[in-house]
């Protein structure tokens, strides 16, 4: 994973308020709470005494976490406030505490700045054409795959026809021209233009223009993507590291079409876990069995033409990996 960088590691209604998740997310063992105010906390999953896990505590009235052991309390920034068994009015020394990420609930999901502590922040990176008008409906699936496999599977412009000839890839459009790419400050973006094979070499990036409307790939650092299918559908995924064997997907459907409060919703779903569920299938058919599981840069792989957007995602990522990593 890319150090100073913000994850989603949870939609928000897996954390409920008052209640305790303990879960492995970013390969640590971590433990999730919601304090009564609503405020969210995430700490290492070990209490810095004698190791107990502190997802099998609770909360208490002044909203910090407590050990289930020797009843250790832990606020948000993992310091210990008290020691029971030195008394209410006894300080605590500065060495009991545990490591902590700054962690927030926004759209609908929990995000981790997984990096040091620091005064300011920097935005979360969601995309900022998905707004309150949408409907949504999040589905989550396990992949046995670290987290950049399944990001790679989602920039892959060159597999729609085979992996989906029966859903989104029917037509037998197998020629890819470009694709272009491009950075943006905040996102990679991908124009994809698939055609029939005419017996013709695909055309290059740069004998392309850049269309004048929006790209319909987006993916932004740490680990969210879109599908962008107009201005009322977009498929959204997050790709949450689990450890480097494993990763969920949360798999969105946003739409504005069907607005109603019961029906749209309804059919928000139905489209989300029947459809989208079924193309998020036939990829991990296939991308389960790739190896390695994770990817880097120079891997042994042949990569063509069509792979321009996974060879900028694995240049930039490194990048980002040297830099961040130290």
């Amino acid at each position: 994973m890319i150090k100073n960088q913000w994850y989603v590691v949870l939609d928000s209604k897996e954390l409920k308020k008052g209640k305790i998740l303990g879960t492995t997310r970013l390969g640590e063992k971590l433990v999730f709470w919601r304090d009564r105010t609503g405020k969210v906390g995430c700490v290492f999953d070990r209490c810095a005494h004698r190791g107990a896990a502190l997802s099998k505590g609770k909360i208490v009235s002044n909203n910090t976490l407590q050990c289930p052991f020797h009843g250790f309390e832990y606020d948000v920034m993992g310091k210990v406030t008290k020691i029971p068994a030195n008394g209410k009015n006894t300080s605590v020394p500065e060495r009991f505490k545990v490591n902590a990420y700054h962690t927030v609930d926004q759209f609908g999901f929990i995000w981790v700045f997984w990096g040091e502590q620091r005064e300011e922040y920097p935005p979360i990176p969601f995309f900022e054409d998905i707004d309150t008008k949408f409907k949504y409906d999040t589905f989550i699936d396990h992949w046995p795959v670290h987290y950049s496999r399944a990001i790679e599977n989602q920039l892959d412009v060159v597999h729609l026809p085979f992996v989906h000839s029966s859903t989104i890839g029917r037509g037998c459009r197998t020629l890819i021209d470009g694709p272009i790419i491009k950075w943006t400050e905040k996102e990679l973006q991908i124009w994809a233009f698939m055609r029939k094979d005419d017996g013709s070499k695909p055309r290059k990036p740069d004998e392309l223009s850049v269309p004048n409307h929006e790209a319909l790939l987006h993916f932004r650092f740490g680990n969210i993507w879109q599908n962008r299918l107009g201005e009322s559908f977009r498929i959204f995924a997050a790709f949450v590291p689990v450890d480097e064997e494993n990763s969920l997907i949360y798999l969105r459907l946003y739409q504005k079409v069907w607005r109603l409060p019961i029906s749209g919703w309804i059919i928000t779903r139905l489209a989300n876990r029947i459809g989208n569920k079924k193309i998020l299938r036939q990829d991990k058919r296939v991308v389960i069995t790739q190896i390695p599981k994770k990817t880097s840069l120079k891997i042994g792989e042949n990569l063509i033409q069509g792979d321009l957007p996974i060879i900028e995602f694995r240049r930039k990522r490194e990048e980002l990996i040297k830099e961040n990593n130290k």
